[in-house]
């Protein structure tokens, strides 16, 4: 019994410690001295509720050039006329069609390489439809000197329990255990992350290591581009971006679901990684709790494993509190965290599951079968 607690204590006070840690380093970039020139690229498809208010927030952005470039992708909806609209009173604004999606390629980084073949600025800056960028976002992640790409994870505006539960998550995983100061250091792809919904790259940079026709067989387009980079010896970075844009992924549990199980096996859900991930998360997670309860309910805690417990416990609360403060999630969230650790991982697993069997997954319309 000795032992497991300890071994409990150990896997929550990890994680603690490594938020503790990225909650001061991950921080708002500041404003660049210059007035750089950038190309947002938005790929759009059946995004008729999203692609106004996107391309609204876009064209307000200040201490910076820009031209905004929409790909309608096969949409069947008013997409195209929205931004036609407003494209006939704002020159920096154009829309195009995309091509027939090739044999072999992902929907979204189809539509992002074709994007960044009409982009004329030194920095591209790729969103998601569902983005909204403050003003200064898009001068605010223009790499410094010595960065290729940037990215930084948004406000994620959620509703219900099931999204207020689930989508934390993202954070948790980030903050918990990505050593942020490790990934700085060191260059190699194994540390490199990145959030598609928000990613900056320098122009040059991107081309020479291929840009998304490289990664054209992915899902998880922002992972594997910023993998790509480091891959080929170029530098990426990871940033505070909650003030900087915020997007509303889903709108109801089966769009959540499908959404995080769409590129899980690119992640979490891999056969030698998601048991991994099981362990680190149920034990730090969950029985930290369960262990917390039942050394107050014996009344071992004043023994060295009980305030082992105890401190570990109270140390990954705090941190997920500070995390919900610091992402500007509601505060509910943290007391839904042992339920999206437990919905989480029910999804990488369920995706693992039909992954196995070769089962195809929908997005957006269009068939994927998920890579293992």
């Amino acid at each position: 019994m000795t032992g497991m607690l300890i071994m409990i204590a150990l896997l929550a006070i990890i994680p603690a410690a490594n938020s503790l840690i990225n909650l001061f380093l991950l921080r708002t970039p500041d404003l660049p001295q210059d007035m750089p020139k950038v190309s947002v690229l938005i790929p759009a498809r059946n995004e008729e509720n999203n692609i106004g208010a996107c391309v609204d927030a876009v064209l307000a952005s200040v201490n910076v050039e820009i031209e905004v470039i929409v790909l309608d992708d096969g949409s069947i909806d008013l997409t195209r006329k929205i931004v036609e609209a407003r494209a006939a009173g704002d020159s920096r604004l154009r829309i195009a069609d995309a091509p027939e999606l090739p044999p072999g390629w992902m929907g979204k980084s189809h539509a992002c390489s074709v994007l960044s073949e009409m982009a004329r600025s030194p920095f591209l800056l790729f969103i998601d439809a569902d983005v909204r960028i403050a003003p200064d976002a898009a001068a605010r992640l223009v790499p410094p000197k010595g960065v290729d790409l940037l990215s930084g994870f948004l406000r994620q505006r959620m509703t219900g329990a099931l999204q207020l539960a689930v989508i934390p998550m993202i954070s948790s995983l980030i903050y918990g255990y990505l050593p942020v100061a490790f990934m700085r250091w060191s260059s190699h792809p194994m540390f490199s992350v990145a959030c598609g919904q928000l990613i900056m790259v320098r122009a040059a940079a991107y081309r020479e290591a291929g840009g998304h026709a490289a990664i054209a067989g992915f899902m998880h387009d922002g992972m594997q581009l910023a993998r790509l980079f480091r891959q080929k010896g170029l530098i990426t970075n990871l940033v505070d971006g909650t003030h900087l844009a915020e997007c509303k992924m889903y709108d109801n549990a089966e769009t959540l679901v499908d959404g995080f199980a769409k590129n899980a096996t690119e992640g979490m859900a891999r056969p030698i990684a998601l048991p991994v991930w099981t362990v680190l998360l149920v034990g730090g997670h969950l029985m930290s709790v369960l262990a917390t309860a039942g050394v107050l309910w014996m009344g071992t805690y004043a023994t060295a494993p009980g305030i082992y417990v105890l401190i570990a416990t109270l140390s990954l609360a705090v941190a997920r509190t500070l995390q919900a403060i610091k992402c500007r999630e509601p505060l509910i969230s943290v007391l839904l965290h042992p339920a999206g650790v437990i919905i989480t991982l029910l999804i990488q697993w369920r995706a693992l599951y039909l992954a196995v069997r070769g089962q195809q997954v929908y997005w957006r319309g269009r068939p994927y079968v998920p890579k293992l």
